[in-house]
């Protein structure tokens, strides 16, 4: 028996590729990558840095949610930024939705991401 489980909420966008929005295993939840797409119509909110940060966080503010947990249950946060230049922008958003103590993080430049757009995120979460 496996105690893995697949986590999918409406309230994030649906996987547009073969990939779970999380998996669960035990206590620990995986979430996939989220990009700024609005879970409804499933396009890009903006063009925006901010605007598009502020939504990879609603998105995984919803995955956590459906996992049973939430943001303040983050261990580990990956962020893929188009360009490094937006970090205090960034900074500034993560501290609107994850109080200390941070979770462990990396950020890193990439050249692209998928649907054009400027930022995306990963994250590892450890349910109480």
């Amino acid at each position: 028996m496996s105690n893995k489980q697949v986590i999918s909420t409406e309230n994030a966008p649906a996987a547009i590729g073969t990939y779970s929005q999380a998996v669960k295993a035990g206590e620990t939840v995986y979430m996939s990558g989220q990009i700024p797409l609005d879970p409804t119509t499933m396009e890009v909110v903006s063009e925006d840095f901010r605007a598009q940060t502020t939504q990879v966080f609603k998105n995984l503010q919803a995955v956590a949610e459906a996992a049973g947990g939430s943001l303040t249950d983050l261990v580990k946060l990956n962020i893929f930024m188009t360009d490094l230049s937006n970090f205090a922008v960034l900074n500034e958003v993560m501290a609107e939705f994850v109080k200390q103590p941070y979770p462990a993080r990396a950020a890193v430049e990439v050249s692209a991401l998928p649907k054009g757009v400027q930022v995306e995120m990963d994250a590892v979460l450890v349910l109480k």
